[in-house]
């Protein structure tokens, strides 16, 4: 315990700028399925009979995986997992070159047959990159589009070709980066570009490939497509038109307007002369592009039309959205027909042979029978009507209670996703986390071992919660959000490092009671610990970064210590993971973080290879887990006043304010009563005033002599703490006391008194 100045503390000075993120990613011991919507897939043909084909999806768990498929089902043979955002669309193009955009504002390139490791990654969009469009026998041409209205055309060869690290590329993205570790690929030098013109010329290679930019969307770009040959490329958005441009150039030639509202979806034929639009007014529209004009409008769908797929002949398109319906139009007759209904809205359509794979907001995948080389067949079985050319009349048929009955009720196949968590509670215990699933599933968290300590089943998330709630108050030291259908758990300096625990309170065995544990540098080294092992393995015992770490001590207080147990047992560099802080080996969780250098990545903990140093790491990370130094920490003292009882004869024992530990036990304030009062008085007179229990003998310190007790056991007070007129019980800490008893925003105030009858 400290006596603090009536001055007050002297503030920190503020930070330059913001300090980069660590965030970890609690994973699902089944990491072979996704545990968000998917948002795109694409299939990849063999090439041969004897070949396999592939499956690729997207998820808003912000990873790809691919699968093998087979008569019998999908085995996901690879997770690619470097977007830190959601995946928005992917695409095959040129056989094994997989390209990938995401919310994280960039375009990454893979090899489709890889383990998973990302080749290069593009950070020319300004905000979301939200679709990608790709020429079949133009295999290098993709376009990418998003929501700062960007369209850039991209040369995967010229991207994929080695750069020659000169004098003045950037080196933020030519240097090798967390996202390829250990390898030869590089990130690319994008520079935007500036000009007033519908075409931006490429800059001096020196620098890097730079794309064309299609320049002319005002808003934001929700879809793309191209022709086989790579002759036109369309576009559109938020405008609510569609744009016509050259791909090989960047020059707008036309604007088509009709919808009235966003243009959600696009596909053109293989000659270019044709393209289809499905927009958020629920309209598909059929525009020739040799008149300008639409030449068809089908009112198919009674909301949002966000996914289309035409046959190979383009005679029939395929249809979803928000309505959770695949229809099967005939484009020249506007015969159309319910195929089959999801039970979540539906984002991306993909035609493998004679099937449709079907991709939604959903973290399971299906696929359903499409006929999509015979579809007169599929319209024959009945059922079907003629479309309307206009949006009201589809959905005055659907009140009207003219609903089409699907043709299929169950899938063919179905790759199967785990539930996504929808709902959470951090309980006050500041390390364990409620949440509930999509199919109502409670489970308990621990969250500085990634793991479910406990899963309730199907019960009531708000009665569970107020049976778990404990009267303890632990600084907020991390944030939580679930949009990954994942807990992703936020650690920000120095916010993270407010929170400590005395070390008996986590069952560690080998530190003495009075051992301060700090959450965050135990979860830090535990999330790093392979990553230690490794950089070990490579560089010995030598494990400090370059240049000289600052000091984290805060000496910007001057105090005067009172009592031994105010000091940090635990500051010297301890390596030792200790088992509340032992992550997953089964189902590691990932880090999302950024260094210096590249721009943020994502990692599996047991991917990382121990070269990763400050150009992918947070300095202040590295200093915690590295050197053991912490940054200067805020409310982590707690100020009070100690008086005696109103009308007790007990003298004052002091006339300052106290400062002390947020985490100090009420025992702890009582022993330092008595120590004040043995200094101060003789026995004598105390046992004159009766202030001890007859025949105890006097107690000074922690009373560690009598083993195998609680300290308030070994000390048997016969002084007591209250607040508020309450009495406070041994085992509450200051904080708690704070929040729950005193409830002020003024300094604490503690009274103590002699008890009265045991």
């Amino acid at each position: 315990m400290h006596r603090v100045a009536n001055a007050g503390n002297a503030s920190n000075a503020a930070r330059t700028s913001k300090e980069k993120r660590l965030t970890y990613v609690l994973n699902d011991a089944d990491n072979t399925k996704h545990c968000a919507g998917i948002n795109c897939v694409a299939v990849l043909k063999s090439s041969g009979p004897e070949g396999c084909d592939y499956l690729f999806t997207g998820s808003r768990d912000s990873t790809l995986k691919r699968w093998s498929l087979a008569d019998d089902g999908a085995t996901c043979s690879t997770t690619f997992e470097s977007h830190v955002d959601w995946v928005n669309d992917v695409i095959l193009t040129g056989g094994k070159v997989l390209v990938s955009c995401s919310s994280d504002a960039t375009v990454k390139v893979w090899n489709s047959l890889s383990d998973g490791t990302s080749a290069r990654t593009f950070r020319q969009h300004s905000d979301f990159v939200t679709c990608l469009a790709a020429a079949e026998k133009k295999s290098n041409l993709v376009a990418s589009g998003g929501l700062g209205g960007e369209v850039f055309i991209w040369d995967i060869e010229a991207t994929l070709a080695p750069l020659s690290k000169l004098n003045d590329v950037d080196e933020d993205y030519s240097s090798t980066t967390a996202n390829g570790m250990g390898s030869s690929m590089t990130h690319t030098s994008l520079q935007p570009t500036s000009s007033s013109n519908n075409i931006s010329k490429p800059a001096t290679q020196c620098q890097g490939y730079v794309p064309l930019a299609a320049k002319g969307h005002k808003e934001s770009v929700y879809a793309l497509a191209t022709d086989d040959c790579g002759t036109l490329l369309v576009s559109g958005g938020t405008e609510k038109v569609v744009r016509v441009w050259d791909p090989r150039t960047g020059s707008k030639t036309m604007k088509l307007r009709g919808h009235t509202d966003n243009v959600r979806a696009l596909l053109l034929d293989s000659s270019g002369r044709y393209c289809l639009s499905g927009s958020s007014d629920s309209m598909i529209r059929l525009w020739d592009l040799g008149q300008q004009r639409c030449v068809h409008s089908y009112a198919v769908h009674t909301d949002s039309v966000w996914a289309l797929a035409s046959t190979p002949t383009f005679s029939h398109v395929y249809s979803g959205g928000r309505d959770l319906s695949l229809y099967l139009t005939d484009l020249a007759t506007r015969e159309s027909v319910l195929l089959c209904n999801e039970d979540h809205p539906i984002l991306q359509l993909a035609l493998h042979d004679d099937g449709i794979w079907v991709a939604t907001t959903d973290s399971s995948l299906h696929r359903w029978p499409a006929e999509a080389h015979n579809p007169v067949k599929v319209l024959q079985r009945g059922g079907s009507f003629l479309a309307g050319n206009l949006s009201f009349s589809r959905a005055r048929a659907s009140l009207e209670g003219s609903t089409p009955v699907p043709v299929y009720r169950e899938p063919s196949c179905s790759i199967l996703g785990t539930s996504a968590i929808v709902q959470h509670e951090i309980l006050k215990n500041r390390r364990h986390i409620l949440t509930k699933d999509t199919v109502g599933a409670v489970k308990l968290w621990e969250i500085t071992r990634g793991v479910v300590i406990e899963n309730f089943g199907m019960i009531s998330f708000e009665k569970k919660k107020e049976e778990l709630f404990e009267m303890v108050s632990v600084p907020a030291w991390f944030t939580v959000d679930t949009r990954f259908g994942s807990l992703s758990v936020h650690l920000d300096t120095p916010q993270c490092f407010s929170a400590e625990m005395y070390s008996t309170d986590l069952s560690i065995a080998g530190k003495t009671e009075d051992d301060k544990v700090n959450l965050a540098r135990e979860t830090l080294k535990g999330l790093l610990t392979h990553w230690l092992n490794k950089r070990r393995q490579l560089f010995g015992s030598q494990t400090s970064t370059n240049g000289e770490i600052p000091s984290g001590k805060d000496k910007s207080t001057r105090t005067l210590s009172l009592s031994k147990f105010d000091g940090d047992a635990s500051s010297d560099n301890d390596a030792t993971v200790y088992p509340p802080f032992e992550f997953s080996a089964v189902a590691p969780p990932s880090i999302v973080t950024e260094g210096s250098q590249g721009g943020p990545w994502r990692k599996k903990i047991t991917n990382l290879v121990g070269t990763e140093d400050e150009r992918d790491f947070p300095c202040w990370v590295l200093d915690c887990v590295l050197s053991n130094r912490l940054p200067p920490r805020e409310n982590t003292k707690c100020s009070f006043y100690l008086h005696p009882c109103e009308g007790s004869t007990l003298q004052t024992l002091t006339q300052g304010k106290l400062s002390a530990p947020r985490i100090l036990r009420i025992h702890k304030v009582v022993n330092y009563v008595i120590e004040k009062m043995l200094l101060d008085k003789s026995m004598d007179s105390l046992n004159a005033d009766g202030n001890f229990a007859k025949g105890m003998p006097p107690v000074v310190g922690d009373g560690s002599s009598h083993f195998g007790l609680k300290p308030w056991q070994k000390l048997k007070p016969s002084i007591e703490i209250m607040c508020n007129n309450k009495v406070l019980t041994p085992d509450m800490n200051l904080a708690t006391v704070q929040a729950y008893i005193w409830k002020k925003p003024e300094d604490l105030i503690l009274n103590y008194r002699v008890v009265q009858s045991r």
